[in-house]
């Protein structure tokens, strides 16, 4: 018997694939933190890599927007902040995978923008307590069409954030602490992993904040462009 709901069920969501009519269904977002080095000094948190692990912090998949959107400001912050990362995208299952076969579960990448309400996400860090008002924003979370690169492994390209027209973020991926293996191998050990996850490997320094009428242009070399318009608040 096909069941029937009080209201309409949340539409799936799914982004465009390069080079294929099918879209690609989103699962979860997961994002890793402080994976970069400069970022973490910039943040006031530097890491050990030799005494310290990845961590993690997730989003509502209902927070995805499509590059090219336009977007309202959030509400209650003064200071929103742009964060642009590569997104891995996993297409196949996984549970406890070793880092020698991580690539497995590789269908391919994207350009990503982890948007922060960087003065709700600070009084949270420093109270202890949870990132999500911080984080897991309305139209928070930017994502490019899906380059299928199925098994490969990135390990160096640039990255390049601007806002209207001036750079703010340009490293290198190699510059990543932890790799897209480690990721893989690390994340696996807490989640099954599943086809249409998204992971968002982590971003550069050069973070800064965002007004109403600013255009982001993005790119991760290798992998394609990202765009956003901030608009008025709602």
């Amino acid at each position: 018997m096909t069941p029937t709901y009080l209201w309409a069920p949340p539409p799936v969501r799914s982004l465009p694939v390069r080079g294929r009519t099918e879209r690609l269904p989103v699962n979860r977002l997961f994002f890793v933190g402080r994976n970069y080095h400069a970022h973490a000094v910039e943040m006031g948190r530097p890491v050990d890599k030799s005494v310290e692990v990845p961590f993690y912090f997730t989003k509502s998949p209902d927070t995805l927007v499509e590059s090219g959107a336009t977007v309202p400001y959030p509400p209650q912050t003064s200071n929103y902040h742009h964060e642009m990362e590569l997104v891995l995208v996993v297409g196949r299952a996984g549970f406890r995978v070793p880092q020698a076969e991580a690539g497995a579960l590789v269908h391919g990448y994207a350009c990503g923008l982890d948007m922060t309400r960087r003065d709700l996400q600070l009084v949270a860090r420093d109270k202890g307590r949870p990132w999500d008002l911080g984080k897991d924003i309305e139209h928070g979370s930017v994502v490019s069409e899906v380059v299928p690169m199925p098994g490969k492994i990135i390990d160096r390209g640039a990255l390049e954030l601007r806002v209207n027209g001036q750079v703010r973020q340009q490293p290198d991926i190699d510059k990543l602490i932890w790799s897209i293996p480690e990721l893989i191998a690390d994340l696996s050990t807490f989640y099954h992993l599943q086809p249409g996850d998204l992971i968002f490997t982590g971003t550069p320094e050069g973070v800064g904040p965002v007004v109403a009428g600013d255009r982001l242009e993005g790119s991760v070399e290798g992998v394609g462009r990202i765009a956003l318009e901030i608009g008025p608040a709602a």
